[in-house]
């Protein structure tokens, strides 16, 4: 495909769908969260939960609207997520005692033991996707790098 200065809106390739950009980012999405599925349900994790245990796993005890962004997940989404990992004693909720208003998340000793069962989760994917050490850290980053320009607000 074209680059995009050189983008013609006349030319039929354009509404392809194998050329549109979406579609491989959105494609290449469904595949990982479909790797990630049978490695996670070995823990009883679904993918957001796990994402969840990442942010949690680098630091303990994040109120609930940092984990949304760090997460890029609006409350509607990350409060039945939450709910269901307190159900299942990885995590519990506590309101802040500095401001009532605000509800920290913080792992329970089984949220904890979870990070040692799934401390081989990375190298399995890193295997799955058949790339060497650079190709990934480049893939990474051109993603992120991506995120930042379609929404240059989030960090």
């Amino acid at each position: 495909m074209p680059s995009a200065t050189h983008l013609n809106p006349a030319d039929p390739s354009m509404l392809k769908l194998d050329n549109q950009l979406c579609f491989a980012v959105y494609a290449a999405s469904l595949a990982m969260t479909k790797a990630y599925k049978p490695v996670l349900g070995a823990l009883g994790l679904t993918y957001p939960q796990y994402l969840v245990l990442l942010v949690l796993w680098e630091q303990d005890n994040r109120p609930v609207s940092e984990l949304g962004d760090r997460l890029f997940l609006d409350s509607g989404t990350l409060t039945p997520l939450l709910k269901r990992m307190e159900a299942a004693g990885w995590v519990q909720r506590q309101r802040s005692t500095q401001d009532e208003r605000k509800v920290h998340i913080v792992l329970t000793p089984a949220g904890l033991a979870l990070r040692e069962q799934a401390a081989c989760i990375p190298l399995d994917m890193a295997h799955k996707v058949a790339c060497s050490t650079t190709e990934l850290t480049r893939l990474t980053a051109e993603l992120h790098a991506l995120r930042q320009r379609l929404n240059p607000s989030t960090t």
